[in-house]
């Protein structure tokens, strides 16, 4: 009886969530996401670096805040901001791109699906900033992927990978995809698993509401490239195991 009284309490706040998240958060969040890709899009002409990464990262806190949804980062000592990494991460849905994007705090650019680019606005912005699409269709695309990865990856400037490719459907941590680790071994440069904890119960892929709740980003130790660079699968191996070891 004390439970379905604990159950019957909540649903009204639960419902007066659902109310401020549809008629009040999604406008303005919708208002600032065409601000932030126009803002994008016209400031990466006067410089790239700045306005491809800055205005994005107030917007995806102010996706955060709105929806209620705590961010909190461990392991930020293990990483130096002007050394240029290949952070991999779980994807447990929607709000890890946020996660990262607005408390990650370090330069970085998305490694992302080519199609992306055709979201309206959204897609230009991204192309505007610089983030690697990815097209592994032909040996062209490839090429073409690796030759933008070493144009951007320089002076501290990251790249951030999902290497699972998508968001889980049942909360466990799928395979790891390689193209994140070839560029890693290609341009040799030290790989940082992060671990995501708390995003797929804020919002999993089956849905489009949002539970407020914490996410918590652990940023492991870096995996340096040996004398002979990494070995792709044995990075792969150890990326995804680091990040398992650390998952709640």
């Amino acid at each position: 009886m004390e439970i379905e009284n604990i159950d019957i309490q909540m649903k009204p706040s639960i419902l007066f969530f659902r109310i401020y998240q549809w008629l009040i958060a999604a406008p303005i969040l919708l208002v600032l996401t065409i601000i932030t890709a126009l803002t994008t899009m016209l400031g990466t002409y006067l410089d790239r670096d700045w306005w491809a990464y800055y205005p994005p990262r107030l917007w995806a806190r102010c996706w955060c805040v709105l929806l209620g949804v705590k961010v909190t980062v461990t392991g930020r000592e293990n990483i130096n901001s002007s050394t240029s990494y290949v952070f991999v991460a779980n994807h447990q849905g929607a709000f890890d791109i946020f996660s990262i994007y607005g408390y990650l705090n370090h330069d970085f650019k998305w490694m992302m699906r080519k199609g992306l680019a055709n979201i309206p606005l959204v897609g230009t912005a991204c192309l505007r900033a610089g983030h690697i699409m990815v097209d592994t269709h032909s040996a062209h695309g490839l090429k073409q992927t690796i030759d933008n990865a070493e144009n951007q990856l320089k002076n501290g400037t990251s790249l951030v990978v999902f290497p699972e490719g998508r968001r889980t459907s049942t909360g466990q941590m799928g395979a790891f995809k390689p193209g994140a680790f070839k560029l890693a071994e290609e341009f040799s440069l030290p790989v940082v698993p992060i671990t995501i904890n708390g995003s797929y119960r804020v919002m999993p892929r089956s849905t489009f509401n949002v539970t407020p709740g914490t996410i918590t980003l652990t940023i492991h130790s870096p995996i340096e490239p040996g004398e002979n660079g990494h070995d792709i699968n044995e990075l792969s191996r150890m990326s995804r195991e680091i990040i398992s070891s650390a998952l709640l």
